[in-house]
């Protein structure tokens, strides 16, 4: 007899803001305390990436630019009623906001935290999740003039269409 395996697939995002001490990240704590980044499940026909721009807007508030070039997985078992060999696959993206105030959605998150990258590799949970971490962190090094340029263009654009509407 063959054995059904389910998945289950979610998609989020590392979240990021520069300030004058450096990079640091936004974590959110659920409400069975682990902490992680935001992410959560499509709703129906979005793509990946729209649905970590929406749980990241639930989960935090938050307006994030996608900082291109970056995508990860991280995929581990979960336990379903039923199937033994449940496993959920997690898509993560970068993301970088700037000059927001992020705010927890109280349903589903207990707390946000920024940290800089060792404060957020010792609160992350779960490994898998310092994994995408240690990825991301070194994308936004080797890339991080690039990252900081291409988001002032983009606010630079906003900027020049506020003023022509």
């Amino acid at each position: 007899m063959k054995r059904t395996e389910a998945r289950e697939k979610s998609c989020g995002a590392v979240v990021f803001t520069r300030t004058a001490a450096g990079v640091r990240y936004l974590l959110v704590r659920s409400m069975a305390g682990v902490w992680g980044f935001p992410k959560g499940h499509a709703e129906g026909g979005e793509s990946a990436s729209e649905t970590a721009a929406r749980e990241i807007r639930e989960e935090t508030g938050l307006s994030v630019h996608w900082i291109e070039g970056f995508c990860t997985t991280d995929t581990y078992p979960i336990r379903q009623a039923g199937l033994p060999d449940a496993q959920k696959e997690v898509v993560y993206f970068l993301a970088e906001y700037r000059e927001q105030t992020y705010r927890a959605q109280e349903s589903e998150i207990l707390q946000i935290g920024l940290f800089d990258y060792d404060a957020a590799l010792a609160a992350l949970t779960f490994e898998s999740a310092r994994r995408v971490l240690r990825e991301a962190d070194t994308f936004i090094k080797k890339r991080g003039d690039e990252c900081a340029a291409t988001f002032r263009k983009r606010i630079q654009r906003k900027e020049r269409r506020k003023c022509t509407s």
